[in-house]
């Protein structure tokens, strides 16, 4: 039988379905080792992740994909470059050209260990011990050296890594718009630090876990999350997994008095998931049925967590209904009061507890480890007191110990280093850029927001971006949607207009 580009697309949908279906597998036994599993597992879970990981890798790298790959670019190198079939291309060649790069056997060998570290980390940030967890960041630290030996020619050891993340960003392009970003921040921290600060403490009371995680889940339900299609779970450090087309889960973390840490981590664990939910289901099975990366992932899961979910609109229509289920804690609790409180700003130590206006600070810091770490300049042993000193500088305070210093994010116990934080920070610019886009099209928006309605921004964010998967790199989206590129104007406006506001700055 002769082949066809017709045969020949339905042999590459076949190989690429067994990649996909070997990868949420993976991603089902590390959902279940960060939710449920019994830390004895461990050992076990890693062969298995480690297992997985090497045979989808080996698909991945197949020749016959590559040739596959060859044939099927020509065929459609006259067809409109937005349209699906060239894009699932181009995403599948970034793809297989990475891996052919790294070996199967190196990738199981860092699935293996990094289960194992997640482990560690898992008993030694309770414990305070960050001696227990030190080796095997080391190890951590080399294999990631070694992942982006692989690549060679880059400029800075750490752009392979990113660009697992972030394609096309680099150091070189983050690092001087880190530094603008901080620049502009500094003052206006200070400004408000000067301030009176907002009295939150009707934050910390006892509130019920259960009305805490039923109230949170009524939100996001009502922005769009699809229940029927997935799950809230609790977990140490909240998190967002796609299993499947039709499995994208959550997880949240509840204090018994803290009510913002709950709601919050779930407002911003379901905008990850609405992306995911949102991907076109043409795309499934193809590589290309995901978020395009960390930044327009971050600012999905930032865009419903701060823009949306702390505004003034919002709580206006929401807070009375919060103050039904808890009216004891906030019955007399003014929406004013209330709406300054989940808003304060404040130099703290934990990065997932910050407020909009240090958080980019904790990331840069984070971001100038890694990048120290990878160039040989800081040891991981020097890492607690690098951690420390930094902190000093640029928050005006130091954590007291390990648990609420290096060992307080997981990325780093259970993932490589050197992609792992920038998109945050990202996401966060990107956020005020797409919102702002969505109003410009759409002015009804905050208004809609205010009368507790949320279809009309989850609709436009479904069209522009979640609908395309990685179908378009960060770069093209943007340009597709603003005009240009990554812009901190909207985002600095937004924050020095609303906390302007708040803490009445001149």
């Amino acid at each position: 039988m002769t082949s066809t580009p017709e045969t020949q697309w339905v042999a590459l949908r076949g190989r690429l379905q067994e990649i996909s279906a070997l990868v949420s597998a993976a991603d089902l036994l590390e959902w279940d080792q960060l939710t449920y599993m019994p830390s004895g597992g461990a050992g076990a879970r890693g062969q298995q992740l480690a297992t997985l990981q090497r045979l989808a890798h080996e698909k991945l790298i197949d020749p016959t994909l590559g040739l596959l790959l060859d044939t099927l670019e020509a065929a459609t190198a006259q067809q409109d470059a937005a349209s699906d079939e060239p894009a699932i291309l181009r995403e599948v060649r970034r793809r297989y050209e990475r891996a052919i790069k790294a070996p199967p056997a190196f990738t199981a060998e860092v699935a293996e260990h990094l289960a194992a570290s997640y482990d560690a980390w898992a008993v030694a940030r309770p414990a305070n011990d960050f001696g227990l967890v030190r080796p095997f960041l080391e190890k951590t630290l080399d294999y990631s050296r070694r992942y982006a030996d692989f690549f060679p020619g880059y400029a800075h050891v750490a752009d392979p890594l990113i660009d697992v993340g972030d394609h096309g960003m680099t150091v070189a392009t983050i690092r001087p718009c880190f530094a603008a970003l901080r620049q502009q921040l500094a003052p206006l921290v200070k400004q408000i630090s000067d301030q009176t600060p907002p009295d939150d403490r009707c934050l910390y009371q006892p509130f019920a876990e259960d009305k805490q995680i039923a109230f949170g889940e009524q939100i996001i339900t009502a922005f769009g999350y699809d229940f029927e299609r997935g799950r809230q779970d609790r977990s140490p450090h909240p998190f967002s997994t796609r299993i499947g087309a039709g499995d994208v889960r959550i997880t949240t973390r509840i204090y018994p008095n803290d009510l913002a840490q709950g709601l919050f981590s779930t407002l911003h664990e379901a905008g990850h998931a609405m992306y995911e939910q949102g991907v076109d289901p043409a795309l499934a099975g193809t590589l290309a049925d995901e978020g395009v990366s960390m930044a327009v992932h971050e600012s999905q899961s930032r865009l419903w967590e701060n823009l949306v979910g702390r505004s003034w609109p919002f709580w206006n229509h929401h807070y009375p209904q919060l103050q039904s289920i808890f009216p004891e804690q906030l019955g007399k609790v003014s929406l004013d009061t209330f709406y300054r409180a989940v808003n304060k700003v404040q130099r703290s130590l934990i990065r997932t507890d910050a407020d909009e206006v240090t958080y980019n600070l904790h990331v840069i810091i984070r971001f100038e480890l890694e990048q120290a770490l990878l160039e040989g300049s800081l040891a991981v042993a020097d890492l607690p007191d690098a951690w420390r000193a930094a902190y000093a500088e640029a928050l005006g305070i130091a954590p007291p110990d390990d648990r609420d210093g290096v060992l307080q994010d997981v990325h780093w116990y259970a993932g490589l280093i050197g992609g792992s934080f920038q998109g945050y920070t990202l996401g966060n610019i990107l956020s005020a850029q797409f919102y702002a886009e969505a109003v410009r099209a759409h002015p009804e928006i905050p208004a809609e927001i205010g009368g507790g309605k949320f279809n009309t921004l989850h609709g436009w964010l479904r069209e522009q971006i979640y609908r395309h998967g990685s179908k378009f790199t960060t770069a093209e989206l943007l340009q597709r949607i603003t005009g240009g590129p990554l812009r901190l104007e909207p985002y600095l406006a937004y924050l020095t207009g609303k906390y302007g506001q708040i803490y009445e700055l001149t």
